[in-house]
């Protein structure tokens, strides 16, 4: 069995020979966080994606991310080392569902958080990340709003867009979900000068505590370019592994329990299996791709200016 820096040495030997380009998402696991060639969130990796010259991207994520990669980037190779890294937060929203609910609401705009599947993109009007989504709905002309699928994330919009009536489709991330004010408030209390970071797919009543509520991305800024040395990670625990690497001065505190296990389904072992076989490759049907293009271009728009990226 090879160990891992063999496993790494040799990803990255295939990597050059195959033009390719690892993207990754914060939730990796170390391993991969150090193979990758950009590191990012949601929105950070469809930007990185819709820019790169590489011929072939492998994605180091869940299905949904390297599907949008593939959406945005039809002339390229776009593989995910392990098809069974389903986001089950993406796969609470179905197509015929989310139709019935425009039939009974049929002026709002239909706002899809980018955790969603290329059909369920396809019928929405924007999409947008954790990111960026106050600023998304808010650009919305319209006065009422779908928003799929994070009841979460969309109660945390609410906070801030009155102007709009938003309707919340009722799904959520289990591994946020699962987050409650208790587990913080014990942190909180063993590290009292710690700056709390909450992602928004947390509870209203998880947010409600928070010092500051950001995307992983908003988090890795924040904790740049504080003066504090101290922070409570609110959010998968491997984005701590990626925080301290990238502020060894400071020290990050994770909740142990919070584990995306479908994120954990991509290894060293299948990167290097994907780059030899230059597979599984993503394919989505072309009328389900052009249409889904559209509200991801206008997430990435809006996105580039977002306050929390």
């Amino acid at each position: 069995m090879p160990s891992a820096a063999e496993l790494k040495e040799e990803i990255l030997r295939l990597k050059e020979e195959r033009s390719a380009v690892i993207l990754a998402h914060n939730y990796q696991i170390p391993d991969i966080q150090d193979v990758a060639d950009f590191l990012g969130d949601s929105l950070a990796l469809a930007i990185k994606a819709k820019e790169t010259e590489a011929k072939t991207i492998v994605f180091c994520g869940v299905d949904f991310m390297a599907e949008t990669a593939a959406i945005l980037n039809p002339d390229k190779t776009v593989i995910i080392p392990d098809t069974r890294a389903k986001c089950p937060l993406a796969g609470m929203v179905d197509a015929g569902g989310l139709k019935e609910l425009k039939e009974k609401y049929p002026d709002a705009a239909v706002v899809s958080y980018v955790n969603t599947t290329a059909e369920t993109k396809a019928l929405s009007d924007y999409c947008c990340t954790s990111a960026n989504a106050v600023e998304v709905v808010a650009a919305v002309p319209n006065k009422k709003v779908i928003f799929t699928p994070d009841r979460n994330l969309g109660a945390y919009v609410k906070r801030f867009v009155k102007d709009k009536e938003i309707i919340l489709w009722p799904g959520f991330c289990a591994t946020h979900d699962a987050l409650t004010a208790d587990d913080f408030l014990r942190l909180k209390k063993l590290h009292p000068d710690a700056d709390l970071m909450i992602h928004p797919e947390c509870r209203p009543e998880v947010i409600d505590i928070a010092d500051y509520v950001f995307s992983t991305g908003g988090m890795l800024k924040h904790a740049r370019s504080s003066p504090k040395k101290e922070f409570i990670v609110g959010t998968e625990k491997d984005m701590a592994y990626r925080l301290r690497k990238e502020c060894p001065d400071k020290t990050f505190y994770a909740i142990e329990k919070a584990v995306c296990p479908t994120m954990k389904k991509i290894t060293l072992e299948n990167i290097l299996k994907a780059l030899e076989n230059m597979g599984p490759v993503v394919k989505i049907p072309e009328d389900i791709a052009e249409k889904a293009r559209l509200p991801i271009e206008r997430m990435i728009e809006i996105g580039r200016g977002s306050r929390t990226g």
